[in-house]
């Protein structure tokens, strides 16, 4: 946590929020979380004065470009949270590590208990490709149009588990444990499966599930679970747990077949799932 449809969703919030605002200063509280650079005096030169152009995202991460040609990346790891405050006065959260404030006023904050998440400034490599750093990133399934054909070509090469390749972020940009569960319950395939084992027209319902569950998950602003760490950037929480088929249902009843949900360990991973639907 946060995954693609909770990044997309700060994404989308971003775009109306900061595009065009100039960074007055920036305020490291916590090392850590710009630890790619020599120190938090050096991370701030590369942001403070400079004009958030633009919003992106690729997988799970935020791109801020900047008016001179960089980009700041957020990176949210496990449980990392951009806030938006009107003004300074706003009370601050527990482990608010960084502080942007913008000289037209308000304040972007990333705050991140855990701090795995991290901000770094990626410079466009001399080939002119963009941020070196993300270049191995796999596919988009909600940006990259992929046919089933090309989709199963894919899978057909690699050698390993289904539900370990969707969450390989080289391989397919921005699923991670929740929403691997999730579309695998809607395609009605095991997590255990063979990548190279899928008939042509499992291949179709795993592309559909892919597009399907992540689009939904992002119209309902991402799930928030328990322990409530993944808010959005106004602090409120997701709406799509209240979706889930599998992930976190142990023992409950499948809403499809009402056997109950399974739980199981994979690769040091909680796995959700239904063995009446998923073969």
């Amino acid at each position: 946590m946060p995954e693609l449809p909770e990044v997309e969703t700060i994404r989308r919030d971003l775009q109306g929020e900061v595009v065009g605002r100039k960074v007055k200063e920036v305020a490291v509280k916590n090392g850590r979380s710009v630890r790619r650079h020599s120190s938090a005096k050096q991370f701030r030169s590369l942001v403070e004065g400079r004009v958030i152009k633009s919003i992106g995202r690729a997988g799970k991460n935020l791109l801020l470009g900047l008016d001179n040609g960089d980009t700041l990346v957020v990176h949210l790891g496990m449980s990392g949270q951009l806030f938006r405050a009107k003004n300074a006065n706003e009370p601050k959260v527990v482990h608010t590590h960084v502080i942007i404030t913008f000289t037209q006023g308000g304040e972007l904050r990333f705050v991140d208990p855990r701090t795995f998440g991290e901000l770094f400034v990626s410079h466009p490599a001399e080939d002119g490709t963009e941020l070196p750093e993300l270049a191995k990133l796999g596919f988009d399934p909600l940006e990259d149009v992929i046919s089933w054909p090309d989709l199963a070509r894919k899978l057909a090469s690699r050698h390993t588990t289904l539900k370990t390749l969707l969450m390989d972020q080289e391989f397919v940009a921005g699923i991670g444990n929740i929403y691997a569960d999730e579309i695998l319950f809607a395609a009605g395939l095991r997590y255990d499966r063979g990548s190279d084992s899928l008939s042509s027209q499992e291949v179709r319902r795993l592309s559909r599930a892919m597009v399907e569950t992540l689009t939904e998950a992002v119209k309902r602003r991402g799930s928030s679970l328990a322990d409530s760490q993944y808010r959005d950037l106004f602090g409120e929480v997701g709406d799509y747990q209240g979706q889930h088929q599998v992930y976190d249902r142990e023992g409950q009843p499948c809403r499809r077949c009402r056997n109950r949900i399974v739980r199981v360990k994979a690769s040091s991973r909680s796995t959700f799932f239904c063995e009446h639907c998923q073969t």
